[in-house]
């Protein structure tokens, strides 16, 4: 339905128009209140406007600094801590306050510099990611950022996008929206032209909202309201955004609860027992939470932070855009990876190559109907919508002697995963004609007698890899309307073929992957031979393929025994590829899935890790947790190795944090029962974990071993117990003997018993890291990054000078004999040489990988053992 109104000048000015009253108004009405034209809007008339409404955006991804320090001071501890100082200050103790004060002031100052920074990187990476919508602008189309939409632009809406803002409807098409995100409705809801009013707001037949999906069919619409003035922006305002935890994340909170639990224990018990044997209560209280907050990593998150943000830095000079930082880590651990073919195995440069009639022999007519049917079209030079394979016909070199202008178009029903074809209804030298393009299963379908070398014909240029349209015509005399029902009782005219190549690298981004123990599968909605010929052309063996037919048919039980043996699903529809995902997913495999359609969205929110590219449809971008500038699975294998560096790098800072922390903080204890008087000051305590995390800031550049980085990683709680309780008594031990030696030696008093175990406690707690960081033997075998080492090295230099500084005094410390420090040489030697032999007793008991990989099902073993016979014998998957 065509749409005529007066263009309005900019003398006219225009007023903002409610939704519910755009929606009862007439096209014609709405254009003139909206002060715009059937074609939309002057490029300069937009930025007037674009100045006076703003971006068309709910939030933006700047960096809020009250924000994140607000995250840094939202801690139980540090509310203790905090009031603790305060009470110092009350009963006189101005210089323990002013010291509490410094120290927590330092540790909020390191968390806060390192999540601003990572937050300032996330920013930077989002801004890489733009959505573009087809507006009618200065008399022609063009794409333009979503967020530069203003009221009265006049937008195409096309299947698979995501409806920009909230709009009237101009033109219609066959047009339904998912509009799920606002009802619930699973149901696509029709639109139309005509006015309409709705038993509520969303209700509205003649509009198209925000954040809705274009499930079928195209048209035209004019912007009302954008940004946070429409009905996805109100509802997103007072709701926010909430994501499902990831298992990254909640690998994370478990780790969390144990150690409140380990804390609130030792803590609680040092609180009781000084009180009962009559130390002064804000000393015990100052003492206990000393020794919570040596338990506590009060870092982790940003080592976490650092690492991801690092990461994903690291990730976007590969053209790799991280859309949520902890999905980086998630991509570390996956063990299939489900991926579409054209792009990723292909070049997805897709070129038309031949015109066939039903019987073999080049055809321009057939090629002339399959423009008539084409979904692209052009605007001046360029051409516009449709899908590749659309934008490859009008590219053609053929195209030019087809004679379509001797075809007018009258009607069209857009493409769509179900049906599997477009059509058109056109005029032509034939008089009316409803001609037919799509899948030859769906047009073969449809036709009546199909000649047996017709189907032979399809299997031979199957069989040669191409990827093949058919088109077929039937008379339609008298019709001046589509609908699905009219695609019936076609005649086959014949196929369009087209070519995509093998991607030259892709061989080996699959050797890679396997290698990394990640089982490559192909999900694609071409025919199954088609994808064979490619994985065949690129060395690689398939194993068996399954089509959308024959997945339709199985049930839950025969696929989950299917799924191993089979490496391509061709055919299939969004709703099958959703289904394989989660089938996937519950044989305890870790799934990503890497696909750019509108098909691809469902199974991109369903698997562990949505991948899609920057060329993708909107609604696969959305879908997506990583967005890859350019479509490559070499550039996903780098992903994974970095997903995995992540978290080796992480785990490395919690183990030390359950070992040695957990040591230290348990001879605190010990010693405070022992002794007459406290074994160290709590703000001697804090400055010790305070130089401890410091030097545990570079941890995320650390150099990885290989072995570590060979298999998927997860979180086990119950591996890090058995860890902090095997070499946290290593670590008491070398405390105890402390204590013996600054006793019974040199007959120390409570100033250098303190300083002697600060120096032994703080030195033995950070040289440990070289030797937990790698399951090899370190230095020789394993080198530390130079930042870990120069860190490390420097924090316990200085804990060792600070009993000889100026501040010793201030520190409750005094100068430390010499003798001393010979004594604690030796006894760091010998610590790190016992750690290091009990590391590979240790680990001997459990061998590499096993305690933090999450193994495969005992099929998918087996398929991946199969796969690394071939890659060494044939390079094949």
């Amino acid at each position: 339905m065509a749409v005529s109104a007066p263009t309005p000048t900019p003398a006219d000015g225009w007023r903002s128009l409610a939704l519910s009253e755009a929606a009862s108004l007439s096209t014609v009405e709405v254009l003139q209140r909206l002060a715009a034209g059937p074609d939309g809007l002057a490029g300069e008339e937009a930025a007037r406007r674009l100045k006076a409404t703003g971006p068309n955006a709910l939030r933006s991804h700047g960096v809020s600094f009250w924000s994140v320090l607000g995250r840094q001071l939202r801690s139980f501890l540090l509310a203790l801590l905090l009031a603790a100082a305060v009470v110092a200050a009350v009963v006189g103790d101005v210089t323990e306050a002013a010291i509490i004060m410094a120290i927590v002031g330092i540790s909020v100052a390191l968390g806060f510099v390192n999540e601003y920074r990572s937050e300032q990187a996330v920013e930077a990476l989002h801004s890489q990611i733009r959505r573009t919508a087809l507006v009618e602008r200065d008399g022609h189309v063009q794409e333009v950022d979503v967020v530069e939409l203003v009221p009265g632009d006049v937008v195409r809406l096309r299947l698979g996008d995501i409806v920009p803002a909230d709009m009237r409807l101009l033109q219609v098409n066959g047009l339904e929206c998912d509009e799920a995100v606002l009802t619930g409705e699973s149901a696509a809801a029709e639109k139309t032209v005509a006015p309409s009013h709705g038993d509520s707001p969303l209700d509205v037949a003649s509009c198209a909202l925000m954040g809705t999906v274009v499930h079928g069919g195209d048209g035209r619409a004019v912007v009302v309201q954008t940004g946070s003035r429409t009905a996805f922006g109100g509802i997103a305002l007072r709701l926010g955004e909430r994501q499902e935890q990831t298992a990254f994340q909640r690998g994370l909170r478990d780790y969390s609860r144990m150690l409140v639990v380990i804390t609130g224990v030792l803590a609680g018990s040092v609180f009781v027992i000084n009180l009962v044997l009559g130390r002064p209560l804000l000393e015990s209280l100052l003492f206990s939470l000393a020794i919570a907050v040596g338990l506590t990593p009060q870092l982790l998150p940003a080592i976490v932070t650092v690492s991801l943000a690092t990461g994903a830095r690291r990730l976007a000079k590969r053209s790799v855009v991280v859309k949520r930082l902890v999905s980086i880590e998630d991509l570390g651990n996956i063990t299939v990876l489900f991926t579409d073919k054209t792009g990723t195995l292909t070049e997805g440069h897709i070129r038309f190559e031949s015109a066939l009639d039903a019987t073999g022999a080049p055809s321009s007519h057939v090629l002339t109907l399959g423009l008539v049917a084409n979904e692209a079209t052009l605007e001046g030079e360029a051409v516009v919508g449709g899908n590749d394979l659309d934008r490859a016909l009008w590219t053609s070199a053929e195209r030019a002697t087809a004679g379509i202008a001797e075809w007018k178009r009258v009607a069209q029903l857009p493409f769509d995963h179900e049906r599997q074809l477009c059509s058109a209804l056109a005029d032509g030298p034939a008089g009316r004609t409803l001609v037919a393009k799509g899948a030859p299963e769906a047009i073969l379908a449809r036709c009546g007698k199909v000649p047996a070398a017709a189907q032979a014909l399809l299997d031979q240029l199957f069989a040669a890899g191409s990827r093949v349209v058919a088109v077929a015509v039937r008379p339609a005399t008298g019709l001046d309307t589509l609908i699905p029902a009219e695609e019936r009782d076609f005649e086959l005219c014949g196929f369009l073929t087209f070519a995509d190549r093998p991607k030259a690298n892709a061989a080996a981004s699959l050797e890679r992957l396997a290698k990394l123990g990640v089982i490559v599968k192909v999900v694609t909605g071409d025919n199954g031979r088609v994808a064979e010929k490619v994985c065949a052309d690129l060395g690689v063996t398939s194993l068996s393929t399954v089509t959308g037919a024959e997945l339709e048919a199985m049930s839950d039980a025969q696929l989950a025994a299917a799924l191993p043996q089979t490496s391509i699903f061709a055919r299939v529809t969004p709703e099958q590829k959703s289904r394989i995902i989660r089938a996937q997913r519950a044989l305890h495999s870790d799934v990503g899935f890497l696909g750019d359609g509108v098909n691809d969205a469902i199974a991109l929110h369903d698997a562990d890790v949505g991948i899609s590219v920057d060329t993708a449809a909107d609604v696969a971008k959305d879908a997506a947790d990583i967005v890859l500038m350019a479509k490559d699975l070499g550039i996903l294998a780098d992903g994974v190795v970095e997903g995995r560096l992540i978290f080796a790098n992480t785990i490395k800072y919690v183990l030390m944090g359950t070992s040695s922390n957990f040591g230290n903080m348990f001879s605190a204890a010990g010693a405070s029962l022992l002794l007459k008087f406290l074994p160290m000051l709590p703000t001697q305590i804090l400055l010790n974990n305070l130089l401890y995390d410091f030097s545990e800031l570079t941890i995320p550049t650390d150099n990885v071993d290989e072995e570590m980085l060979a298999r998927p990683s997860e979180w086990d709680i119950r591996f890090i117990r058995r860890f902090m309780a095997f070499f946290g008594p290593i670590s008491s031990v070398y405390d105890f003997l402390t204590f013996a030696v600054m006793l019974w030696v040199f007959h120390a008093g409570p100033t250098l018993f303190r300083a002697g175990w600060f120096v032994e406690s703080l030195t033995t707690q950070t040289l440990v890291i070289f030797v937990i960081r790698t399951r090899r033997v370190p230095f020789f075998r394993s080198r530390p990054s130079t930042p870990l080492l120069a860190t490390t090295l420097a924090c316990a230099a200085v804990g060792v000078w600070l009993p000889f500084s100026p501040l010793a005094h201030l520190l409750g410390f005094k100068p430390l004999p010499l003798a001393f420090l010979a004594v604690l040489a030796l006894m760091i030697v010998t610590y790190l040489a016992l750690v290091d032999v009990g590391k590979a007793y240790f680990f001997r008991r459990r061998p590499t990988g096993r305690p933090l990989a999450r193994s495969l099902s005992q099929l998918e073993r087996t398929v991946h053992r199969r796969a690394a016979a071939w890659s060494a014998r044939e390079k094949v998957l």
